[in-house]
């Protein structure tokens, strides 16, 4: 084995994607327009309906989540026979848990803390 040789495979990058210049490009070009366009629909009103603007920006931003993770973070499913993707999910599901448990306590916080508040105004968020 010649030194060369032993020097390239001491520095093989293990099927690692560390990008290139062009695709740090394409994943910055995806997050402007990503945050664009939400932030676009938000101050010109949004739809008639609350929920579907509520969902639209909810959507993008995990799209936007899924560019940074392939873009910056490199991240696919051969990468380390699969570890990523099991940490990604378990990530993912506690992030989920944390959201929905916050939520559900600020609302019913709100909701026994200021009995004098109309909630019917927060009832017609659904419509």
């Amino acid at each position: 084995m010649s030194a060369e040789h032993a020097h390239a495979a001491h520095h093989d990058d293990h099927g690692h994607d560390h990008g290139s210049h062009a695709s740090y490009i394409k994943g910055f070009l995806l997050s402007v327009i990503l945050t664009a366009i939400p932030f676009g629909l938000v101050m010109a009103g949004g739809f008639e309906s609350r929920a579907l603007t509520a969902v639209t920006v909810i959507g993008f931003a995990v799209v936007q989540i899924l560019v940074h993770m392939v873009y910056f973070l490199h991240m696919n499913g051969k990468q380390e026979e699969g570890w990523t993707m099991l940490s990604t999910i378990f990530t993912v599901v506690v992030v989920v848990i944390l959201l929905a448990g916050s939520l559900w306590v600020m609302y019913h916080m709100n909701t026994n803390m200021m009995p004098q508040m109309d909630h019917e105004l927060t009832q017609g968020f659904g419509s």
